[in-house]
């Protein structure tokens, strides 16, 4: 079958549609519960050769090669690895990892997807940050982006306290974490980077609004994941990301496709368990 220019012409737009991914604006949040991520799950998204689900890590913080380990906090092995946590790329740019909800879509189309945030409102409105999502959230409103943020509070789940020997409650309040910088001082020194990162390149802003689109994932954030899906190559790479310098994660790692982190640091052993509820 063939179609004249002016037919082509006419769908154009739908096709530039479809590969243009999620957009709009929404909300933040921060988390930072210690669980294995929704994401880690096998079959939660259609992912591209050689690809995996969300790295997870033992309670020691060294990666699990096994997708179907159970959530720390339900009584399983998984739990969250540390190298999930936020970094500056520069002084406007941040890379980091989130649990999302967007209208409209399920974790089949939004798993190890790559959204650009630009905040809207707060001291870093104006910044941008790159994240992937590898959680989601029963709590999460539509267009929300949970930010994974060391100290930001264990909201529903805590496998801190498991993972990390965190109080019983998480660090700080359940929701919103803790409230200084100073508080970080006392965090693993796995943790410590991404709750300085907070108070740091992030100003302390609480809660700001974003407008997001759907981009194709940095190589530094799939390289701490191990995860990439069968559709990030049709989309645009963020300009934002184009500009930037390379930026080695937390894990240091040296970025490559879709291969899974190099074991990270470990964690001090748990003290006083509780008893956590399952994860999504």
């Amino acid at each position: 079958m063939q179609f004249s220019t002016k037919t082509l012409l006419a769908l154009l737009p739908y096709f530039i549609q479809a590969n243009a991914g999620a957009s709009g604006s929404g909300t933040t949040t921060r988390y930072w519960d210690c669980c294995k991520p929704s994401c880690a799950w096998p079959g939660k998204a259609n992912l591209a050769a050689g690809s995996n689900p969300v790295q997870m890590c033992d309670i020691n913080n060294n990666p699990i090669s096994d997708p179907n380990a159970s959530s720390g906090c339900g009584g399983g092995t998984a739990y969250q690895c540390s190298n999930e946590s936020p970094w500056a790329v520069n002084d406007n740019l941040a890379y980091g990892y989130a649990a999302v909800n967007i209208e409209g879509g399920s974790e089949a189309s939004w798993c190890c997807a790559c959204y650009e945030l630009t905040f809207t409102s707060g001291p870093v409105a104006g910044k941008k940050m790159i994240v992937q999502a590898t959680n989601t959230g029963g709590d999460l409103a539509g267009n929300q982006f949970d930010l994974s943020i060391p100290g930001g509070g264990v909201g529903i789940f805590n496998g801190c306290t498991n993972e990390w020997g965190a109080p019983a409650g998480g660090w700080g309040a359940q929701y919103g974490g803790i409230s200084s910088r100073s508080s970080c001082d006392s965090f693993p020194a796995a943790l410590k980077d991404g709750c300085y990162w907070r108070y740091d390149w992030f100003m302390g802003a609480d809660n700001p609004t974003i407008d997001f689109q759907q981009v194709a994932c940095p190589a530094a954030l799939t390289a701490n994941t191990g995860c990439a899906r069968a559709d990030d190559s049709s989309l645009p790479a963020a300009a934002a990301a184009l500009a930037a310098p390379v930026s080695s994660s937390p894990a240091a790692a040296s970025p490559s496709s879709y291969v899974a982190p190099s074991p990270v640091a470990s964690s001090p052993a748990a003290s006083s368990p509780a008893a956590p509820s399952p994860s999504t």
